[in-house]
């Protein structure tokens, strides 16, 4: 039988380092999409065709998304990197964590009043809780550097630490509070969508095997996209913020 966790299920360990399966999901999609970037970029043509003309038109199409957000093309392309980066990689994490064939994929261990559960190995990264929660810090930790390499340390601090009156310190102290705040949002956001979406799928591929799941697993097809794209597109919004002096 399978059993439904919380915790990500612990596959082996590493000179005692545990690997859990959610571990080893990422590494399978940080493969993945170094072999296709390979391909992709092997030999780039001045005239795109094929493969490279549907990877430049999607590229052209997010870089315009991009450069509304900052209003500049030039601040576009700096920044573009890192938040297609991590859209690319939620996107891929939630869609292999519903592919079949990988959650069939697992091992056999002892569980409650001797009876045998199945561990898969292989789980979606955003079902577990420290996954979301280091790529929240990562996103926020990251936009601050960001701030400070655009505007500078004083001026960038200054957002947050002011004694020019009552109002603007209080503010400053609001604006921490923020930081901390977003970090929770963004990890709890996540990882409660794509927790929620795996099980269900769980409960109506035991309740009716076939046919029946299709739909849902279309919906989780939409789910992951789409907090893939929230999570991208507000770690894209605090950028833009951080990188402009405030007045």
């Amino acid at each position: 039988m399978l059993e439904i966790s919380i915790r990500a299920e612990k596959i082996f360990s590493i000179l005692g380092f545990p690997v859990t399966n959610t571990l080893l999901m990422g590494w399978l999609v940080v493969l993945t999409l170094s072999v296709l970037s390979v391909i992709f970029l092997r030999r780039p043509r001045l005239v795109p065709v094929g493969a490279q003309n549907v990877f430049e038109y999607a590229i052209e199409g997010v870089l315009g998304l991009v450069e509304g957000v900052f209003g500049s093309r030039s601040k576009a392309e700096k920044y573009f990197p890192f938040v297609a980066t991590i859209f690319l990689f939620i996107l891929a994490s939630n869609w292999f964590g519903i592919l079949p064939f990988l959650g069939s994929m697992g091992i056999f261990e002892p569980g409650h009043e001797g009876q045998e559960v199945f561990v898969p190995l292989f789980r979606s990264t955003a079902s577990d809780i420290n996954f979301t929660l280091a790529l929240a810090i990562i996103s926020v930790v990251a936009t601050q550097l960001l701030g400070i390499a655009a505007i500078g340390f004083v001026k960038h601090a200054g957002k947050y630490i002011s004694f020019k009156s009552p109002i603007q310190f209080f503010v400053g102290i609001l604006e921490i509070v923020s930081e901390v705040a977003k970090m929770i949002s963004f990890s709890f956001r996540l990882f409660g969508n794509i927790f929620a979406g795996e099980v269900l799928l769980i409960i109506i591929g035991f309740l009716a095997p076939y046919v029946v799941p299709a739909p849902f697993l279309m919906l989780e097809i939409f789910v992951g996209f789409i907090q893939a794209l929230v999570f991208a597109m507000l770690t894209l919004v605090f950028i833009s913020i951080a990188t402009v002096e405030s007045h």
